[in-house]
């Protein structure tokens, strides 16, 4: 993590220094967040969209094996044999 010292300018401006600029992988363009607090400003990047919708996620995850039924999806989870297994293995 790098530390700068920069200043502000007349116009209220300032320039993130290419090295930081570098390291948060900023490219002209970026969308930046400026977030205001009792200590100062925070600047975060604002996520870029993959353009992606929910129906692009359709098939995403795949299942080897026979399909499951609603009835064994919608059955209730026993934890307890996983718990005694986990045990087992952390020991």
């Amino acid at each position: 993590m790098s530390v700068a010292i920069i200043t502000l300018s007349s116009k209220g401006q300032v320039v993130i220094p290419k090295e930081i600029r570098d390291e948060l992988h900023w490219d002209a363009g970026t969308q930046i967040t400026l977030v205001s607090s009792a200590s100062g400003v925070t600047l975060k990047a604002v996520p870029k969209k993959t353009g992606r919708r929910l129906e692009d996620l359709i098939g995403m995850l795949k299942h080897d094996g026979p399909p499951l039924s609603t009835e064994d999806l919608c059955k209730p989870v026993d934890y307890s044999t996983d718990r005694e297994a986990f045990e087992k293995r952390s020991r």
